[in-house]
């Protein structure tokens, strides 16, 4: 009979092994599982990265120089430190991360999860600050076939589209004409301080409002920020019919978010509830919010990209599909199963071989003590016979 003692070395050693092998065995059965909506987010991966290559070909030709060192990837879509509609103070490595195609696909994501549905209306805010990301939500709006009402102001912080004679309305202009998307701007304002570029010398302003003109948008120049936010919003409901299904907002712009502290309040990503934020002025994003209306804050970058598993400042640049927004690692629920199966049932073997020893060794013990107690008590039993008889015994007295 073989007896299996869970004290024993080889039992140990063999249980050991065997949870290590189990172990491999659920670790390499993971297998790459496609996320929601992929095919939606390939294909506006490969738009995004279309548009962006377009540009870059188009600056190029024109002799265009591009510095290798702030814009490693040669993407044309990275600005210079300071020019004459540089606005703000701006983070190049948020800049290079939102080079990324595959950021088409996280706003895919998250277009999908604030519930939007093919033919509706989203309203846009965008900034010359993050050309490459505007191009991101293009093509995911241009993929999903939505009905874009898109207001953008020019200036831009450093290393955005800051170049005074190729903003971002000229590089989303180049796009529309070249048919790689069929939406564009339909307003713009200067940007910058009171959204009118307070803090631009007047040269600067001056290039940004040609650059309106030029790319033939409506001017949104209020003499007060209110009336920038307001008007705005006019602009949003005249061409939605008031039926706004979604708001997005790209970058730090003063009439959309109505206060820099607000950038920072509002998480990055998919809002769905602002109504319990205590915000120090209502520009767009909020008025759109206390709506009910979902809002997609871009404005960090790097926690974004963070957020959906994308790299942060890539070099080189990921290929379209790269990227757990696309496919995640996922164990197989079969093999798993059949490994804490047998676990289960090699562990109770040994359990069940184990309480018989005790069992046994009771039976032995409880055998050894009555025989033992029997033995005791026969002992007694005779010394008590001896001492009787020692007791009657009495010597005979001679005279």
């Amino acid at each position: 009979m073989i007896v299996i003692r869970a004290k024993s070395n080889i039992v140990l050693g063999f249980l050991s092994f065997l949870a290590l092998m189990a172990l491999i065995a659920v670790e390499y059965s993971k297998t790459d599982v496609k996320q929601d909506w992929y095919n939606e987010k390939i294909a506006a991966a490969e738009l995004s990265e279309k548009a962006a290559n377009y540009i870059k070909e188009y600056r190029l030709d024109k002799g265009v120089f591009i510095d290798n060192v702030n814009d490693p990837n040669n993407t044309a879509l990275i600005g210079q430190e300071f020019s004459l509609i540089t606005t703000d103070r701006g983070n190049i490595e948020a800049k290079l991360t939102s080079t990324n195609p595959n950021f088409a696909a996280v706003i895919v994501q998250l277009l999908k999860d604030a519930g939007v549905k093919k033919g509706d209306n989203v309203a846009v805010a965008m900034t010359g600050s993050f050309p490459a990301m505007n191009i991101s939500v293009l093509a995911a709006i241009e993929i999903l076939e939505l009905n874009p009402v898109i207001i953008s102001s020019v200036g831009a912080s450093n290393w955005g589209a800051n170049d005074p004679y190729f903003t971002w309305l000229d590089m989303e202009n180049l796009l529309y004409k070249a048919g790689i998307f069929h939406n564009r701007s339909i307003a713009a304002s200067i940007g910058g301080g009171n959204d009118r570029g307070r803090g631009l010398s007047p040269k600067g302003r001056t290039l940004i409002k040609k650059a309106i003109k030029r790319n033939n948008v409506e001017f949104i120049n209020e003499e007060f920020l209110e009336s920038s936010i307001n008007k705005r919003l006019n602009i949003y409901n005249k061409y939605s019919n008031n039926n706004i299904k979604a708001y997005i907002n790209i970058g730090g712009g003063i009439a959309s978010l109505g206060n820099t502290v607000n950038g920072k309040i509002i998480s990055t990503g998919l809002t769905t509830d602002l109504s319990m934020k205590n915000f120090p002025a209502h520009g767009v994003i909020i008025q759109m919010g206390k709506k009910g209306v979902p809002i997609i804050h871009l404005l960090n970058i790097n926690n974004l990209a963070d957020k959906h598993g994308l790299k942060k400042s890539p070099v080189p640049l990921p290929e379209p599909g790269t990227g757990e927004i696309f496919t995640q690692k996922k164990y197989s629920i079969t093999i798993t199963l059949i490994a804490v199966v047998i676990l289960v049932i090699v562990i109770l073997i040994i359990y069940v071989s184990e309480s018989k020893v005790h069992k046994l060794g009771s039976l032995i013990t409880g055998a050894e003590n009555e025989k033992n107690n029997n033995l005791i008590d026969l002992r007694k039993s005779m010394s008590n016979r001896i001492n009787s008889k020692i007791i009657k015994f009495k010597p005979k007295k001679y005279s």
